[in-house]
C-alpha cells in the first residue's frame, strides 16, 4: 500500500507539471499569441506524454491496489481513487494515436474557428467539425457500458448520473413552465432602451471591470484578466486563476455580465481548500456545479435590484454622458429585459434555457447520426425559429457563436441550464442563513462568497456534485426552485397577473 501510494503521488506530480505546461500554452494561444503562431504540435506532444504517464503499468497497478483498499483511505483520497480508477480505465480504452490526434485537431481548430466566426465562414470550419463529430462517435463507442451508450457517455462525463432520460425530463419541465410566460411577454409591446444603444468606449468598460474585481473580491495578486474571442475561465491552482472577457462598444452590458459570470467561476477555483488543491481533487466538482456558481453571480446577484442600487452610481460616474438622465430603475429594467434573441451568452434569464435546449437537441441528433457537420447551420437555424421565433441572419450569429464544439465538448451545454437550476436552489438555502438581498445592497459580497466557500467551494472535486448540493441545501436536486423563481420574477416584472 505504501509503495502504491508513493508511485501514485510521484506520477501525479509529473502529470500536474505537464498539465501546467499545457495550461500556460493553451492560455497564451487564446489570449495574446501572434496571429500566425501555432503551438498545436507541442500541445499534442504534451498530451501524448501525459497519456503515457497515466497508462504506465506501475501507475495503473498502484491505482488498482489503492482502489481495492479504498475503505482504509481517508475520505478525500477514497473519493479521488474512485474517480481516478474510473477515468484511468476509460483512458486506457482510447488508442494513444487517436488521443493525440484529437488533441492536435482541437488545438488547431481553435484558431480556425476564431477566423471563421469573424468572417462568417462556416464552410472552412465544416471539415473540422466533421472530424470532431467522427471522433466523438468513436469515443462514445470506446467507452460505452451496458448502461451508458452514445450521447449518454458524454453527458455523464460532464455531470455524473445525468443522461438523456434525466435531461429530457428536466427540459420538459422548463418548457412546460417557462414557455407560457415567454409567450405572454412576447405578446406585449416592446420597450426601447435608446440610451443603451449608444457607444460605451471599451476603456470605460475595462474601468468598470476593475471596479467589479474589487466588489467580488477577485484579487489581482491571484488572478489575471485578458481578452479573447469567447470569455472563459482557466486555472491551475488556487493561486493562479485566469479569466477573459470581450468588449463591444455598442453593447456595454455584455462585458459586465461576462466579467461577473467568469468571476463566479474564478471565485470557485480560488476558494477550494488549499489541502484539497494539493491533491488531484482540486477544481470544481462538475461543470454543472461550476456553472451554478457563475450563473449565481451573473443572475441572482448582478441582475438583482439590490446590486444596481449599490453599484449604478459607479457606472454612471464612468459614463456620465451616455447615462445622463438614466435612473437606477431604468438600469434594473434594462438588465432584466426578457426577449427572444440570437446569442446565448447575451440571453436573459428567462429565455436562456431555450438556447441551451437548442444545443442539447442538436447534440442528441448529431450523436444519433441524424445530422452531419454540413447540416449543422440549417438545423440550427430551424430550431432557433421553432423555439425562439427568431431568424438567424448568418452563421456568425448562429452556429458559430459558441466555441465549445471546436473544443469537442459535446455534452457540456446542458450543464449551463442544470447549473442555473442548481443556483436557485443554492440561493434559497443561503437566504435561510442571512438576507442575501440586504448583503448585496449593503456591499457585503464577502458574506456571500464566504457561505459559498464553506458550503460548496472548499470541497473542490473531493465529492460528487450531487452530494455537495445536498450538503449545501439539505435536499436532493429540485428544479422547481428554478422555475418558480423565474416565473415569479418575470410575472412581477411584466405585471402579467
Amino acid at each position: 500500500m505504501n509503495n502504491a501510494l508513493k508511485i501514485y503521488n510521484e506520477t501525479n506530480e509529473k502529470i500536474k507539471a505537464l498539465s501546467l505546461a499545457g495550461f500556460l500554452i493553451g492560455w497564451d494561444m487564446q489570449t495574446e499569441i501572434p496571429k500566425k503562431a501555432d503551438h498545436s504540435k507541442q500541445l499534442a506532444t504534451l498530451s501524448e506524454m501525459e497519456y503515457n504517464l497515466a497508462t504506465t503499468p506501475e501507475y495503473k497497478n498502484a491505482i488498482d491496489l489503492l482502489f481495492a483498499n479504498k475503505d482504509s483511505l481517508d475520505e478525500v483520497l477514497k473519493h479521488e481513487i474512485t474517480v481516478m480508477k474510473e477515468s484511468n480505465d476509460k483512458l486506457s480504452k482510447i488508442p494513444v494515436e487517436e488521443y493525440v490526434a484529437f488533441s492536435s485537431l482541437t488545438n488547431e481548430f481553435y484558431n480556425v474557428y476564431v477566423e471563421c466566426k469573424q468572417n462568417n465562414d462556416f464552410k472552412k470550419a465544416m471539415p473540422y467539425y466533421q472530424k470532431v463529430i467522427d471522433y466523438r462517435h468513436k469515443y462514445a463507442k470506446w467507452l460505452e457500458t451496458p448502461t451508458l451508450k452514445g450521447y449518454d457517455v458524454l453527458l455523464d462525463e460532464f455531470e455524473r448520473g445525468m443522461t438523456v432520460k434525466e435531461y429530457d425530463e428536466f427540459f420538459n419541465l422548463l418548457k412546460a413552465k417557462l414557455v407560457p410566460v415567454i409567450l405572454k411577454i412576447n405578446a406585449l409591446p416592446k420597450k426601447e432602451f435608446k440610451w443603451a444603444e449608444q457607444i460605451f468606449p471599451a476603456e470605460g468598460q475595462r474601468q468598470f471591470q476593475e471596479y467589479l474585481r474589487e466588489v467580488f473580491g477577485f484579487t489581482p495578486d491571484l488572478t489575471v484578466i485578458k481578452e479573447s474571442e469567447h470569455p472563459f475561465t482557466s486555472s491551475n491552482t488556487v493561486t493562479d486563476v485566469r479569466i477573459t472577457n470581450h468588449f463591444y462598444e455598442n453593447n456595454f452590458a455584455s462585458s459586465i455580465f461576462s466579467a461577473i459570470h467568469e468571476m463566479g467561476h474564478g471565485i470557485y477555483e480560488l476558494q477550494v481548500a488549499p489541502e484539497i488543491d494539493e491533491t488531484m481533487s482540486g477544481g470544481g466538482a462538475s461543470m454543472a456545479m461550476h456553472e451554478s456558481q457563475s450563473r449565481f453571480m451573473e443572475n441572482l446577484v448582478a441582475r438583482s435590484p439590490a446590486f444596481w442600487k449599490r453599484h449604478f452610481a459607479k457606472l454612471k460616474e464612468i459614463f456620465p454622458t451616455q447615462l445622463e438622465g438614466v435612473t437606477v430603475e431604468d438600469m434594473i429594467e434594462y438588465v432584466n429585459l426578457a426577449e427572444c434573441s440570437l446569442i446565448r451568452t447575451e440571453a436573459d434569464e428567462l429565455t436562456y434555457s431555450l438556447h441551451v435546449l437548442i444545443r442539447y437537441e442538436m447534440e442528441k441528433r448529431i450523436m444519433a447520426g441524424e445530422i452531419t457537420a454540413e447540416e449543422i447551420p440549417q438545423n440550427w437555424n430551424a430550431l432557433y425559429k421553432e423555439y425562439l421565433g427568431v431568424d438567424v441572419p448568418d452563421d456568425t450569429h448562429g452556429c458559430l457563436q459558441d466555441v465549445h464544439w471546436a473544443y469537442g465538448e459535446f455534452g457540456y451545454f446542458p450543464t449551463y441550464a442544470l447549473g442555473s437550476a442548481y443556483s436557485s436552489q443554492i440561493y434559497n438555502a443561503m437566504n435561510k442563513c442571512f438576507n442575501v438581498e440586504e448583503a448585496i445592497e449593503g456591499g457585503n459580497m464577502k458574506a456571500i462568497t464566504d457561505w459559498l466557500r464553506d458550503n460548496i467551494h472548499k470541497y473542490g472535486s473531493s465529492k460528487f456534485s450531487k452530494d455537495i448540493l445536498y450538503l449545501a441545501t439539505g435536499e436532493e436536486f429540485n428544479p422547481e426552485y428554478y422555475v418558480d423563481y423565474l416565473v415569479k420574477k418575470y410575472t412581477a416584472l411584466y405585471k402579467l397577473n
